[in-house]
């Protein structure tokens, strides 16, 4: 473990020490350095890499912001902690955190979709049509509440996925509670990775009385999925605080100080 800021001033890290202390290799290292993760390394005479500490923090928070958005996401965000205002990376660490809560509730409210779709036969079809006609919703309210395009729901809808009526002169789509369940676990098993064959298989066994096992296994894994990176972002929330509030890490803000 490297020794906080505010300790005795350590020496300058080889290459082989910080990626004993971040846990990467050291090409992976110089990767990194490579691609703007971690600032450029300072050189000696004879051509040797220099690290700080600072380094360090900066590629575990790396590793925790990777997991929790993806590596390319994490890449930029990084770049903008280093850059940016002690607001701004504030900001920007807070949407990761909001982006995964809302990935969360988009799992839950699938996995109550599916709850929903397997007690549909025990509810009287008065209770479901008057359902469906209280909360039915356009294209564009669905979209939204989904958090896709309208052409996605098109799409889903040409590929047989989620079935919208048709009403009005103008042929307007309207989704039921039904369809809006459905485009729920849609949604999330497109989320999950799985591609249109494999939807389409699992949205057709809903309504069987032993279909709905895959969904209810992809959804608890998603789930799980979403805890484990979240847990993975609260574990280096030290390292990110680090490199958001070093003295050296973003000559705009000095500037913007004066």
């Amino acid at each position: 473990m490297s020794e906080p800021e505010s300790g005795p001033r350590r020496a300058p890290l080889r290459t082989a020490e910080v990626a004993r202390e971040s846990g990467y290799s050291v090409q992976q290292v110089r990767d990194l350095e490579r691609l703007g993760v971690i600032p450029p390394a300072a050189r000696s005479s004879n051509g040797y890499r220099s690290y700080a500490p600072l380094h360090v923090h900066a590629l575990r928070a790396y590793r925790g912001l990777a997991g929790a958005v993806g590596p390319v996401v994490a890449r930029q965000l990084l770049a903008e902690l280093r850059t940016g205002t002690i607001t701004e990376a504030a900001s920007a660490i807070n949407e990761v955190h909001v982006r995964l809560a809302q990935e969360r509730e988009e799992a839950l409210l699938a996995r109550q979709a599916l709850r929903a779709i397997q007690a549909e036969a025990d509810t009287p079809e008065f209770e479901q049509d008057a359902e469906r006609d209280s909360d039915a919703m356009t294209i564009t309210e669905l979209s939204r509440a989904l958090g896709v395009r309208p052409s996605t729901l098109r799409f889903w809808e040409q590929e047989g996925l989620v079935t919208p009526e048709r009403v009005t002169s103008l042929q307007a789509r309207r989704y039921d509670v039904s369809a809006i369940r459905t485009a729920r676990i849609v949604a999330a098993l497109r989320n999950t990775g799985y591609g249109i064959p494999a939807v389409r298989e699992i949205v057709g066994s809903l309504h069987r009385l032993d279909g709905a096992e895959e969904a209810q296994r992809v959804l608890a894994a998603r789930l799980d999925q979403i805890a484990q990176r979240t847990v993975g972002l609260l574990r280096v929330g030290t390292d990110l605080a680090t490199v958001v509030t070093h003295p050296q890490r973003s000559p705009r803000t000095h500037r913007q100080a004066r």
